[in-house]
């Protein structure tokens, strides 16, 4: 059994009670519910690691529209579980359209149920990998505006900026913050009278 948690979302009960019975031998934890609009309730405490979700909740209008819908409201939200789309009424453009969209995968229904589990277990592998590099991405932004913004800065206020950091971590401790700075205290203090940091 994997250690991941799945939401299901599939109107049709017999499928939601056939998709739960049989992915609950796999996954550690699987919530199925068939009403779409419970799911920013059901993500938000960010412990769900992948949505099953079905395409057409109206039998009058089975184009995928709504299931795009909420593909894109589950993206919406932080940190987002992944998302493989499922439906009886798939097609090659509505799979394209729903990978471009956001989701990791897409089934069509009838399943056959190792495809189904490997198609969910990977699209969590892959959705975590898009997330860790999103967050390796905007780390390195991060480094880089400060990298920047340091450039701009004088000596002076490069060496303020140092002293106040080591100042700060040492609790205003002056002899600790001295010895980390390699300077005497005597020269700490008068550094930081000159900065303006002591009066």
């Amino acid at each position: 059994m994997n250690p991941y948690k799945i939401l299901i979302i599939d109107d049709n009960r017999a499928v939601l009670r056939s998709l739960k019975l049989m992915l609950s031998g796999v996954f550690k934890a699987v919530a199925a519910v068939p009403d779409p609009h419970l799911i920013p309730a059901l993500i938000a405490a960010g412990d769900v690691d992948v949505v099953l979700l079905d395409m057409n909740f109206d039998n009058r209008k089975l184009d995928g529209e709504e299931g795009l819908f909420w593909l894109n409201r589950i993206n919406e939200q932080p940190n987002p579980p992944a998302v493989v789309l499922i439906t009886a009424f798939g097609d090659i453009d509505l799979a394209v359209r729903s990978v471009q969209q956001g989701a990791e995968d897409f089934i069509t229904k009838p399943w056959d149920n190792d495809v189904l589990i490997s198609k969910l277990e990977n699209a969590i592998l892959k959705h975590r990998e898009k997330q860790k590099s999103a967050m390796l991405a905007s780390k390195a932004s991060e480094l880089e505006n400060k990298i920047s913004q340091d450039r701009r800065l004088s000596l002076d206020e490069l060496e303020r900026q140092h002293i106040t950091d080591v100042v700060a971590q040492e609790n205003g401790n002056l002899a600790s913050s001295a010895e980390r700075l390699g300077i005497s205290r005597q020269t700490l203090y008068n550094k930081l009278k000159k900065f303006g940091i002591l009066a």
